[in-house]
């Protein structure tokens, strides 16, 4: 019987289902691994071939360690919250959570199709009120807890309350919004709305007035990597600048810890770099300047304090809380009509343009700080609220930005450093000699800011300080399919619900949009308040926050009384492989290596990292096929006679395409406007050309896992994925090699089968089957621990086509075999494994180790030439002197005819390697 996968793939999906092949313990004398994939957002369309790449290479390495006795588990979940699902809803009305509930099953029938060994009795979705009670759970964590810079960790509000009591500010060094003083009789001389109003500026989450990027369209606050050229990244909605009242999470307080955890992580350089960049760090000085005419003080932060004698000008970023005080009446009209320009773009857009210049002077002035000197204060778009203090000294001598400026502005440019020519260029270089600059003259740079630290401190008037441009994340959406806070107000201060109140459900809504107020859809709820009337929060929280702990909930899902068992959690540990996509570098991986850095702080977990090795796995694009019509009619063109006319490429169904020939009647059923399309062939044949993009619905070349599951099993799609490239990297789909790999399982089904019998020998294997099988056991296992699957399945191939050759059918080569290839191929791996006698999984059987000894070579195959040219060759063993080898190469009946009439002047002999023989 041929190899019927359709039969084996569902035979053994049932098997796994029932018996819970894959199910993971939580006390084991196995040593443990967990392999974790960033789970799906279910979204209506389901997976394209592009999704599966990760979580096929990671149940690749899941199936690998058990069969090298490790206790694995390997989990599955969905990111059920989000975006589109809302949007549907509002669309049609119909609830998120019904939408959800049918793309979740939609993606689960996929998952299963395609053999992965999830434990699915540990699935988890965020968007059930069991999972969301534990993610409010830890907003309460990190609401009742503060950083203590001292003991450099989070600790319980408590003990800042402690300290408050006692000390008031004395001696405090913590992480907070605004610096505050006050002393232990004040602060029990305050108000509890004031105190609860100090406690917000210290907790790890906050309340606060933040800038945001606030999307009409969607009705929502949008994070930096939700925006894209000013435009909401789903739907392209314009984003723009808004001060609204927000949570934000205080992620800033652990900049230098997750710089530093970056060294103790398994993660490519190009990963950490992405971090390290977003996070941030410089090392330099704060300065105060004084307002003219007013009691502010202007902070800003400066690498290059040696430079402040070159300070021509001040900006503030547009958005910042001074802007509307300090302009003066002749220039507010041109301030405020700049600020409403500047809104309309987003803080990213603004980071990337290095090229335009625009500003406002405000009509204020700051004072120099060692010169007395008036600055003029401008506001400019370059310069970011959030980042830093929101405000940069201008050194137009030596900074380019500035310069460029100072140039369209017509401001002083001063020359600092010496070493370039500042009327040409701003001189950037941290090298030369000051100038220019009073007491700092004559010092090299690094000498210049040592001495301007010591001397802005000794007047107090700055100090040094190391700055990271990591800010302080965003926690609140305006949207409805979201986690509720477990947050109420008492007299307009936000207060958090006791733990036996949670979880806070989602409450019924009549629409998903906001209130003709402008009030988050949760605002529609009736009665969203507490028994005893307070009102609650309205806002839900973002997509990243079931996806920051989700890993830990893996660990131990049923457990009602914590948010994941202190043993269950102890014994997992942390994520051994964590397999994902490069585009959440600065998103998920950051907010959840934070979040768990608190967790640890708090005691509540016992690692420090959550992700100890992580792979980004690259994309796979689609191929799209274009169509060429000629313009102004209705005629299209093949590959081959477009040169000739004058066309428009046009997308096409990718499934109306087979090897780059167009189904003609397949076209003109699929649009009205095609029906009576006419076609300029090429041997009664249209041609396609090609182009690889990104897979999409909109460029018609997306495929699903379904069909090509179908038409040639879920094993050939798995092994074809893996050997389309190196893992990392992206690369185009072509089903065009498919076929290939499905002979190669096929080839390798008949070693084992013929005409529906067994035909499996016990009879001793040979050397060169021994050398073919443990050659391949090697190379798999050198490849499966470098993540390079790609050469795997070349290996096999390899194998497979030998012993083919060898016409090997024994069971000393064959079952190995059969255990090699199952996690790539792990339906037909079970049913060769059955087949061969045995009645549990393969999954439980020992992976094969390599015997160096069959690898060892003890012969070689010399090249034979004469006078240079090569004419037979000659196989001997390796053991052989050079005079044995010598005189089996002249003896040789096939060296006869090049000897005949003919004198030896030489034999040239390299072991192993050749064997020349001179004639004359």
């Amino acid at each position: 019987m041929e190899y019927n996968f359709r039969e084996i793939e569902k035979k053994w999906r049932e098997y796994w289902a029932t018996n819970k092949t894959f199910k993971a313990e939580n006390k084991s004398e196995k040593p443990k691994f967990y392999v974790l994939d960033m789970f799906p957002y279910p979204s209506g369309a389901g997976l394209h071939v592009g999704h599966p790449l990760g979580y096929i290479a990671s149940d690749i390495y899941a199936r690998y360690k058990r069969h090298k006795g490790f206790n694995v588990l390997h989990p599955m979940g969905y990111d059920a919250f989000g975006l589109p699902a809302e949007q549907y809803a509002i669309e049609t009305g119909q609830h998120p959570a019904i939408t959800t509930e049918n793309n979740v099953a939609r993606y689960r029938e996929q998952l299963d199709k395609i053999g992965f060994s999830f434990d699915w009795d540990r699935e988890v979705r965020t968007a059930n009120p069991d999972f969301y009670r534990w993610t409010q759970w830890i907003f309460k964590q990190l609401y009742n807890a503060w950083y203590n810079q001292s003991t450099d960790k989070a600790e319980s509000i408590e003990n800042l309350i402690e300290h408050f009591e006692n000390n008031g500010t004395l001696n405090l060094n913590a992480s907070c919004s605004e610096e505050m003083n006050f002393t232990a009789e004040e602060w029990h001389s305050f108000s509890e709305e004031k105190k609860s109003e100090v406690l917000l500026n210290y907790r790890l989450t906050y309340r606060s007035l933040s800038v945001v990027n606030w999307c009409p369209n969607l009705g929502t606050v949008l994070a930096n990597d939700e925006v894209k050229d000013g435009l909401s990244e789903r739907g392209g909605h314009l984003v723009i600048q808004k001060k609204m009242e927000q949570w934000s999470m205080r992620i800033s307080a652990y900049s230098q810890r997750l710089l530093d955890g970056l060294e103790t992580i398994d993660w490519s350089d190009s990963l950490k770099e992405s971090q390290r960049n977003w996070i941030g760090k410089s090392v330099g000085a704060q300065v105060f300047f004084d307002v003219e005419n007013s009691s502010k003080k202007i902070e800003v932060f400066t690498t290059r304090p040696d430079t402040i004698f070159g300070v021509s000008f001040m900006v503030l970023a547009p958005e910042h809380e001074w802007v509307s005080e300090l302009t003066t009446e002749e220039f507010k009209g041109q301030v405020a009509d700049y600020i409403e320009e500047t809104a309309k773009r987003s803080e990213r857009d603004r980071m990337a343009d290095t090229k335009s210049i625009s500003g406002q002077f405000t009509g204020a002035y700051a004072i120099h700080p060692f010169s007395g000197a008036k600055i003029p204060i401008w506001i400019a778009d370059y310069v970011l609220a959030g980042y830093g203090t929101g405000a940069v000294m201008a050194v137009p001598g030596h900074d380019g930005r500035d310069w460029g400026f100072a140039k369209k502005f017509d401001l002083p440019i001063r020359e600092v450093v010496s070493g370039g020519n500042v009327e040409e260029e701003s001189y950037d270089a941290k090298e030369g000699t000051l100038v220019n600059s009073d007491f700092l003259d004559g010092l090299t740079v690094k000498e210049a800011i040592g001495k301007a630290i010591e001397q802005l401190e000794e007047k107090n008037i700055g100090s040094g300080k190391t700055n990271y441009r990591l800010r302080d994340a965003v926690f609140s959406r305006q949207r409805y399919w979201g986690e509720p806070f477990p947050v109420f107000f008492e007299n307009g201060m936000p207060k958090v619900l006791e733990d036996d109140q949670l979880p806070v459900i989602l409450p019924e809504v009549d629409a998903y949009l906001p209130t003709e107020d402008g009030e988050p859809p949760l605002a529609r709820a009736k009665d969203w308040q507490t028994k005893d009337g307070h009102p609650m929060e309205t806002n839900t929280m973002p997509g990243w926050a079931g996806s920051s702990w989700y890993y830990l909930r893996y660990m131990d899902p049923k457990n009602v009384n914590r948010f994941v068992g202190k043993e269950a959690e102890e014994y997992w540990g942390n994520v051994d492989l964590y397999i994902g996509g490069s585009e959440h570098a600065t998103g998920h991986l950051l907010y959840s290596r934070f979040w768990h850095k608190v967790l640890f702080d708090l005691g509540l977990i016992s690692t420090e990292e959550p992700f100890k090795k992580l792979i980004n796995q690259g994309m796979i694009q689609g191929t799209s096929a274009f169509v060429h019509r000629i313009k102004g009619t209705n005629t299209f063109v093949s590959k081959g006679l477009i040169k000739d006319y004058d066309t428009t490429p046009i997308h096409v169904d990718v499934s109306l395409v087979d090897n780059d020939r167009l189904d003609l009647e397949g076209f003109k059923n699929w649009r009205p406007d095609y029906a009576s399309a006419e076609f300029k062939t090429e041997n009664n044949e249209y041609i396609v050309t090609r182009e690889v993009e990104k897979m999409s619905k909109s460029k018609y070349n997306v495929v699903t896992p379904d069909d090509i599951v179908e038409q040639y099993g879920a094993d050939t799609l798995r092994l074809y994925e893996m050997f389309l490239g190196p893992l990392e990297q992206a690369k185009p789909w072509n089903t065009q090699g498919l076929s290939g790999v499905s002979n190669f399982m096929r080839k390798l089904y008949r070693l084992y089968e013929s005409n529906g019998e067994l035909i499996i020998t016990d009879d001793k294997a040979n050397e060169k089957e021994l050398k073919t099988l443990h050659k391949t056991i090697k190379k798999v296992n050198e490849d499966i621990e470098n993540f390079s699957f790609n050469t795997s399945v070349s290996t096999f191939m390899i194998c497979v086509n030998e012993l083919t050759d060898y016409k090997c059918h024994k069971r000393e080569i064959l079952e190995p075999l059969a255990i090699l290839i199952s996690p790539y191929a792990p339906h037909l791996a079970e049913e060769l494994w059955s087949k061969l006698g045995y009645k549990v999984s393969i999954s439980t059987a020992i992976y094969p180790q390599y015997n160096e000894e069959f690898l060892v070579e003890s012969a070689h195959e010399y090249p034979v030439s004469f006078n240079g040219k090569m004419r037979f060759k000659l196989p001997l063993p390796l053991n052989l002197s050079k005079e044995e080898i010598e005189k089996a190469a002249i003896e040789n009946e096939k060296s006869i005819p090049h000897l005949e009439g003919k004198t030896i002047r030489k034999v040239i002999v390299v072991p192993g390697k050749i064997i020349n023989i001179v004639v004359g």
